[in-house]
């Protein structure tokens, strides 16, 4: 008799997790940089972007996190753990890339211009 294989709902739950708590993580270590280069721009002193290093962990945390939760939402649809692993690996990669090289562009952009360099409603 043939059964199918139980869906990994606890890998759904588990990534989850992971991926909810480092990004609360993230969250207040970015307010927490942020205030203090601020803080440092009005006493005038440049602020060093290789404190930035800070934000890794946290962010490779949430990453990890979403890796697992989407493949585990892969793996009920496809039955296969590697496949779903790859295509959840791959795809998690390359859009952790891209929101690192935005996030390090937009806060080059806030200390250089201040708040009002981000100001999106603006039109010129």
């Amino acid at each position: 008799m043939y059964y199918l294989p139980e869906p990994p709902i606890g890998l759904l739950f588990f990534g989850f997790f992971i991926g909810v708590s480092c990004g609360l993580a993230f969250q207040s270590t970015l307010k927490q940089q942020v205030m203090k280069w601020s803080q440092q721009g009005k006493q005038g002193i440049k602020a060093d972007l290789s404190e930035m290093s800070v934000l890794l962990m946290p962010f490779w945390g949430m990453c990890i996190g979403i890796c697992i939760f989407l493949a585990g939402g892969l793996e009920i649809f496809i039955y296969s753990r590697s496949i779903s692993y790859i295509f959840a690996g791959t795809l998690t990669l390359l859009t952790a890339g891209l929101i690192w090289t935005q996030l390090k562009k937009l806060i080059i952009q806030l200390l250089e211009g201040g708040s009002q360099a981000l100001d999106l409603d603006a039109f010129y």
